[in-house]
């Protein structure tokens, strides 16, 4: 796949939860080695459409291309070895594990096992902090190490997307700008990060693109200093709709 290439194609995702469809149509074109924010109204599709990339829900209708593959309907396990990788809302850790047993259990869905070794003295070396705290026990972190740690494990699969949903909340402001830091870090050594985040501005302040969801279907896609500066954000937020699918170069 060439680097201009989108490394995830969404085109027309119909999903949702028994006889609810969540997903309406939904699409989008993620680009490689850039942080996407996906923001929209409350039921607009959001987490749903993670569960869907990651294979918890099955697509009803519609595709998936990860990477130039025909990914729809994968299983979890089939999209992490395609290289996907999820950390999903709220705390996803093992509280009385300590911090190095947590990213061991990460491991777990690795195929060469014997790689894990070398992957976790490259994570040490990516995440100091947790390095310095490998042996405590993941409880006595804070939220914002927490968090840190959570996608550290995801990063211990070398994945070339990760699904972040909702990283900031129940952090403090102060840990939220920690958070968002690893993230553009992460950015900037070639990850592809597909972001949810409850703070839209703040989140596509930091971001390279965004799209807006409403009703489960693609309402905005672009530039994120673009979306920013588009007044119609905010009469989607306000509960107002807009009657087509609009592209923002």
């Amino acid at each position: 796949m060439s680097a201009t290439e989108p490394v995830l194609i969404l085109d027309g995702v119909f999903a949702g939860y028994g006889k609810m469809t969540i997903l309406n149509g939904t699409t989008a074109r993620i680009r490689r080695g850039a942080i996407t924010t996906v923001i929209g109204p409350n039921g607009a599709g959001k987490s749903t459409m993670f569960k869907a990339l990651f294979g918890l829900l099955p697509i009803r209708s519609g595709t998936i291309t990860f990477d130039g593959r025909d990914t729809t309907n994968f299983s979890p396990r089939q999209m992490i070895d395609a290289g996907l990788a999820y950390v999903p809302q709220g705390r996803n850790i093992f509280p009385e594990l300590s911090v190095r047993h947590n990213l061991e259990l990460g491991g777990v869905a690795l195929s060469d096992q014997a790689s894990l070794p070398d992957r976790l003295d490259k994570i040490m070396q990516r995440f100091p902090m947790l390095k310095e705290k490998v042996d405590v026990q993941a409880s006595t972190l804070s939220g914002g190490q927490q968090k840190m740690l959570e996608v550290a494990r995801g990063l211990l699969l070398d994945p070339k997307l990760m699904l972040i949903d909702e990283p900031s909340i129940g952090l403090s402001p102060l840990m939220v700008q920690e958070v968002f830091a690893i993230l553009k870090a992460l950015r900037d050594k070639g990850v592809t990060i597909l972001l949810i985040e409850q703070n839209a501005k703040q989140a596509l302040q930091m971001s390279d693109y965004g799209l807006v969801l409403e009703q489960g279907q693609t309402r905005i896609e672009g530039t994120a200093p673009n979306i920013l500066a588009d007044p119609r954000i905010v009469q989607l937020f306000l509960g107002g709709g807009l009657a087509q699918p609009v592209a923002v170069s």
